[in-house]
């Protein structure tokens, strides 16, 4: 049972040292959380629990604390995948709910397993998930200075990959946006593009969503370590050919055999991976 998260880019906002610090002390504590919830449950529900806790935290760009988009609005995107029935779902800029990981997850069970706009949020409100604002002063501060000075240049996601003791893996992606963003514009976290599982393995990816989106860079890592590759060499090929755009991502990922991985091509971005005795992080 082994498990990674990433809280996106340290450049997601104007943070200083103190900020960063508490970025990494907090995916410490949601990451030891998340593996104690894993000892008595599935990766699907795992993956689900620990995203909720990152949007949860105004510290990371989900849920609470998402980026505001040109219009003022809030818009947010999650998505989960299960790698052992390859079933995938998720909701595109959803409004007014306090975690888009549960409504993706209520929409698991449902034919139609990704839903967008007005259509996302009346399913939450059929499925009484409460009216949340998941706006905070910093957010707002920086969409004035965005407004005034066009600094179009933040962007960030949190996820989460887990195997469980069963060898099953699951992916889970939640996204505010890149904030000041064109209203409505789609990323790559409710996509295949940013989150994706298999039986082989399973990962998560923040950064550009555009970028991620032209190389279908989830999808594509999990393809090359279905046909051989390993996780590691499967990470190293897929960042060569965003390199080759100039593209701006990182990605966290967990293969069949309990390999962990992660990788981006700007620094920094925060992770923190567990295994119930190694703690790797930054």
């Amino acid at each position: 049972m082994k498990l990674i998260i990433h809280g996106g880019f340290f450049s997601e906002s104007h943070t200083n040292d103190k900020t960063k610090s508490q970025k990494q002390e907090a995916l410490k504590r949601i990451i030891h959380q998340g593996f104690q919830y894993l000892q008595n449950h599935t990766s699907i529900q795992t993956v689900v629990y620990v995203v909720s806790l990152l949007e949860n935290d105004p510290l990371f760009n989900a849920g609470t604390g998402s980026q505001i988009q040109a219009d003022g609005i809030i818009r947010m995107s999650a998505a989960l995948m299960d790698g052992s029935t390859l079933k995938m779902a998720g909701v595109i800029n959803i409004e007014n709910v306090k975690n888009p990981i549960l409504v993706a997850e209520k929409l698991m069970s449902y034919e139609d397993k990704i839903l967008g706009g007005t259509g996302a949020i009346e399913f939450a409100r059929t499925h009484h998930f409460p009216f949340f604002n998941p706006q905070i002063k910093q957010r707002k501060e920086e969409f004035d200075k965005k407004k005034e000075n066009k600094d179009k240049n933040r962007t960030s996601t949190v996820g989460c990959v887990c195997i469980d003791h069963l060898g099953k893996i699951a992916t889970a992606t939640s996204t505010g946006g890149k904030g000041y963003e064109i209203p409505g514009r789609i990323s790559d976290s409710a996509t295949v593009a940013g989150n994706y599982a298999n039986a082989h393995c399973g990962v998560s990816l923040t950064g550009i969503g555009e970028d991620i989106v032209s190389l279908a860079m989830a999808a594509k890592i999990a393809t090359r370590v279905s046909d051989g590759m390993t996780l590691a060499h499967a990470f190293e090929k897929s960042f060569l050919d965003l390199k080759q755009i100039q593209g701006l991502a990182g990605a966290i990922g967990i293969d069949c055999k309990g390999n962990i991985y992660h990788q981006e091509s700007h620094p920094t971005m925060v992770y923190a991976s567990y295994d119930g005795i190694i703690l790797d992080s930054f």
